[in-house]
């Protein structure tokens, strides 16, 4: 008779720093697209747009940094 097991390993320290890197390094991409999306959004509005949103043109950048770190901890 054969049995069979199965046994899972688990990363080791190095494993756990690689997919701790990866994550952070995900999550970094996703902020700066997420950025560059709201700051090309703002862009396209006139300037009559982004004042009835109470946004002058020259903080376009300031409050998609604000945008993007509010919604992503």
């Amino acid at each position: 008779m054969t049995i069979a097991t199965q046994t899972q390993a688990r990363p080791s320290t190095r494993g756990w720093a690689l997919l701790t890197i990866m994550q952070e390094w995900q999550d970094k991409l996703a902020k700066r697209r997420a950025y560059r999306r709201t700051v090309d959004e703002l862009s396209a509005l006139s300037d009559r747009e982004l004042a009835d949103l109470g946004i002058n043109r020259s903080l376009i950048t300031t409050t998609a940094e604000a945008a993007v770190n509010s919604t992503r901890s």
